[in-house]
């Protein structure tokens, strides 16, 4: 799909940075003789206030906070408001008005990074949660027309998978303690095993097995989302009866056994002798759940879970090679949508200067080569998860932000510096001359980007 710029000075801008930014980095890539394994990690219910290495006080997370330690962190990265969303455009590199159908389903038509990476030579495998296909359960009122549709995971570009919630909802039983999950085609359920410790395990035969070739690792994990259960390091695993009990209480243990599961899965490539030959990425898929604040260096902070403000979008992220990515902190912007042309350009395969996706890599930011790339000005996000299961209670939210400025499609301007929470719009009535110039430009943005005016679902079904 191309893109129906409505500003032809906007695309001549976007098509001349674009190709500024790979005849200047493609010299980066051609240095390099072999092409580095790539190992992307994203937690699932994680804001920033969630790490150490970010001011977090409420959980240990030392794994997390020696990576950022020793690489580079990123100070504004944001995230899709859910998880759905987020996976959809990290996946494919487009926003969601672009490909969107409905929540849980994904197009077994889109071209993941999954394909890209396994065209540009990689082994690739996938071990985490799925939830893109068939979502909504029997008795939800229109689930007969997006039952058993949606990618399925030995379609979506990974040689190897073991994933929960891949088949029917209603199959998908536990992401913890007596863990369900499909296997390469096996549907195995595991009593008196923890769901995450599996897929770390398959995560670590892989890279065993491919230790000789470069190889790509998408990890999706299950933590720390609902339902929160205990952990084998909780003192309640002992007795199985406890395992499935819920509590926010469990939240503690469950963000320290996802840095405790990223431990591993770095340990690992020590052993394997691989670590300057990997590029290690941790993300997240949208803001800590609503029911939980954490403590930080700065006060408490609410989670944000499917809010549209820094509450639900503003996620770690954390890039660690050693020898290639210098320690530091990045102020860049980065989206969901630049993390496959970020991928390709790692793997030397850049993607071509007319491809029609809306991502920007951020490679040159991570190995600090090229000063004169460009760099994301803005984040578009339209946002909208309905139809699915649960989602009713969710709202359509279009808008374009920068680091400091987020303006919605409705007009309503926040300074987020001042107003993280987003409790003080300013309206165009209220503009200053400083105002009035950013709203200029945001809206410009709003109106170069949106494919659609309708609300989801788009006109576009699954067959």
């Amino acid at each position: 799909m191309m893109k129906k710029w409505k500003s032809p000075v906007l695309a001549l801008a976007v098509v001349i940075a674009t190709i500024a930014a790979f005849a200047g980095t493609s010299r980066l890539i051609a240095a390099d003789d072999r092409q580095p394994n790539i190992v992307l990690i994203m937690a699932d219910d994680l804001g920033v206030e969630g790490l150490g290495c970010y001011g977090g006080l409420s959980y240990a997370t030392p794994h997390l906070d020696r990576l950022a330690a020793e690489g580079l962190r990123f100070s504004h990265a944001h995230a899709q408001p859910l998880c759905a969303n987020t996976r959809m455009q990290l996946m494919t590199g487009m926003h969601n008005d672009r490909n969107w159908i409905c929540f849980g389903i994904m197009d077994p038509s889109e071209k993941t990074f999954g394909h890209y990476l396994k065209q540009a030579g990689y082994k690739t495998a996938i071990a985490g949660k799925w939830q893109l296909q068939s979502y909504d359960p029997p008795d939800y009122p229109g689930s007969e027309a997006r039952r058993g549709i949606g990618m399925h995971p030995k379609d979506s570009g990974f040689d190897q998978y073991a994933l929960y919630h891949s088949l029917h909802t209603e199959d998908k039983g536990s992401r913890y303690a007596d863990p369900t999950w499909l296997e390469d085609g096996t549907l195995i359920k595991a009593e008196g095993q923890y769901g995450p410790d599996q897929w770390v395990n398959y995560i670590n035969e892989f890279m065993e097995r491919e230790k000789a070739n470069p190889f790509f690792v998408y990890y999706p994990m299950a933590l720390p989302h609902w339902p929160m259960n205990p952990t084998p390091d909780s003192a309640d695993w002992s007795d199985p009866a406890k395992r499935f009990e819920e509590d926010p209480r469990y939240f503690k243990d469950m963000v320290e056994y996802m840095d405790k599961c990223v431990g591993k899965i770095v340990k690992k490539v020590d052993d394997l002798g691989l670590r300057e030959d990997t590029l290690i990425l941790f993300y997240s898929d949208n803001g800590t759940h609503l029911t939980i604040t954490s403590q930080t260096k700065s006060g408490p902070v609410a989670g944000g879970k499917g809010l549209p403000s820094d509450a639900g979008t503003h996620v770690p992220l954390i890039a660690n090679w050693p020898g290639k990515v210098q320690p530091g902190v990045s102020d860049a912007l980065v989206d969901s949508t630049d993390f496959l042309p970020t991928l390709m350009q790692a793997a030397g395969h850049p993607l071509p200067s007319d491809h029609d996706l809306d991502g920007i890599s951020f490679y040159p930011e991570l190995v600090g080569a090229d000063s004169s790339a460009p760099r994301r000005k803005w984040i578009y996000s339209f946002y909208d998860p309905r139809p699915g299961w649960d989602k009713d209670q969710f709202t359509r939210h279009v808008s374009a932000r920068d680091r400091r400025w987020h303006l919605y499609a409705t007009g309503q301007l926040f300074d987020v510096e001042a107003d993280v929470l987003e409790q003080q719009p300013i309206t165009a009535e209220e503009d200053t001359p400083e105002t009035a110039a950013v709203r200029k430009r945001l809206t410009a943005v709003l109106e170069s980007q949106s494919q659609t005016d309708e609300p989801v679902p788009l006109n576009k079904t699954v067959q």
